[in-house]
């Protein structure tokens, strides 16, 4: 039965981070993606996933060449049909696990029933290659019904959740398998419910996090038609990605994965496991305002926040660095400035406020885990990764956002 001390003031269980694993453009671990993050390394560079001669995007934010899934990925893991971002969350999650101390293809402490997966991942959607396929064959044989039938396995690669299902089998998992799909949100989401579930009871050890890779010519194309990316620094893309900046025009395009191991904090410390910070507060909100942008007010953002920040029990004087979204596009570094001050009133200008999109570029679905180890790191090690490229202030921001150079962080552990 847990004692007061591993309960919150509601009655519910504390919930510890004991492990983290990471492939993204920064490294492919996570102690090389922290490195990478407080060096201030750009990452950013010519898009190679497909021939992009013709489109008016070009760079992206990619994994290293030196990630090689045989090697990265646990032996005996299922990898069958995992697709590329698949096998980025596959490779973290064993590296989260080997950091916790569980090995990933052993019994862990916990019976099957109270292991689960919590992932983010991409929203499925068709392969438009294979309309192009249907088309150009349609034409070349004047049949308006021809058709070409795909291959199983095309199908199952293109299931997101395929690697989610492959999570499950390597952690010998029975308890909750949760995939959520909501675009550059899904980590947040999957770390938040993976959070609830623990406190309620519903498990005791879950892995979450996010993956994701949306550098096809569709993907790209479709971000190019919204506005969303930018598409001045093809020539020049160690400056693309430029949150805060007055000269930003639109985020840069990443890929990668970044898992946690999130345990019962009485757990935890009763086999000895290592405490990489404590989770104290989670806030969701919708506010459906545009595809593309968040309200200029800051609206959800403001109502996320301060959820967070009320069931955690802090203040905001409490609080020392925030790991910003901080796209890089004009829209959404001004609603999350206003939300901040409106949040934090006075505080505010007392914070560092940092974004490692400039560094990686846009995770989309792995974008809120990998902020979750930017804070991590922070508290670890007492240093706040810089914000690249904010060369030019905007007056309407006006905020600590650690321009350049590193900072020292107020948030060392005691």
């Amino acid at each position: 039965m847990s004692t007061p001390a591993h309960t919150d003031a509601a009655g519910r269980r504390r919930v510890a981070v004991t492990g983290v694993g990471a492939v993204t453009p920064l490294g492919v671990d996570a102690p090389a993606t922290w490195e990478g993050l407080v060096a201030g390394r750009n990452a950013i560079g010519a898009l190679t996933t497909f021939d992009c001669t013709t489109f008016p995007v070009r760079i992206a934010g990619l994994v290293p060449d030196s990630f090689d899934p045989a090697t990265a990925i646990p032996a005996g893991a299922d990898q069958r049909w995992v697709s590329r971002p698949g096998l980025f969350g596959l490779a973290a999650v064993g590296e989260a696990l080997r950091s916790a101390g569980l090995d990933p293809l052993t019994e862990t402490p916990y019976s099957p029933a109270d292991r689960g997966v919590a992932m983010g991942a991409s929203v499925g959607r068709p392969d438009l290659t294979m309309v192009l396929k249907v088309s150009e064959l349609r034409a070349r044989t004047g049949q308006p019904d021809a058709f070409v039938r795909p291959a199983p396995s095309a199908t199952l690669t293109g299931n997101q959740n395929l690697a989610l299902n492959a999570m499950v089998r390597m952690i010998g998992a029975t308890g909750p398998m949760v995939g959520i799909h909501t675009a550059c949100a899904g980590s947040g989401h999957a770390l938040g419910e993976a959070f609830r579930l623990i406190q309620e009871g519903d498990a005791r050890m879950m892995v979450a996090g996010g993956y994701d890779s949306l550098t096809t010519w569709a993907d790209i194309l479709g971000f190019g038609l919204l506005g969303a990316m930018t598409d001045r620094y093809n020539d020049n893309p160690a400056a693309a990605s430029r949150p805060f900046d007055a000269d930003r025009s639109g985020f840069v395009i990443g890929e990668g994965a970044v898992a946690f191991v999130l345990e019962d904090l009485e757990s935890a410390l009763d086999r000895g496991a290592p405490i990489l910070g404590e989770l104290l507060g989670y806030g969701s909100t919708m506010n459906a305002w545009r595809i593309t942008d968040s309200p200029p007010d800051g609206a959800g953002a403001i109502e996320a926040m301060e959820s967070a920040l009320s069931e955690s029990g802090l203040g905001t004087g409490d609080i020392d660095y925030i790991a910003a979204h901080g796209t890089s596009t004009p829209g959404n570094d001004v609603s999350e400035t206003r939300a901040i001050k409106k949040v934090f009133g006075d505080d505010a200008y007392r914070l560092v406020v940092s974004s490692p999109k400039s560094m990686a570029g846009h995770l989309t679905a792995g974008a809120a885990a990998l902020n979750l180890l930017a804070a991590l790191g922070a508290i670890r090690d007492s240093v706040v990764p810089p914000t690249l490229n904010l060369d030019t202030p905007d007056r309407a921001l006006d905020l600590d956002y650690v321009p350049t150079v590193r900072a020292r962080c107020r948030c060392a552990r005691p």
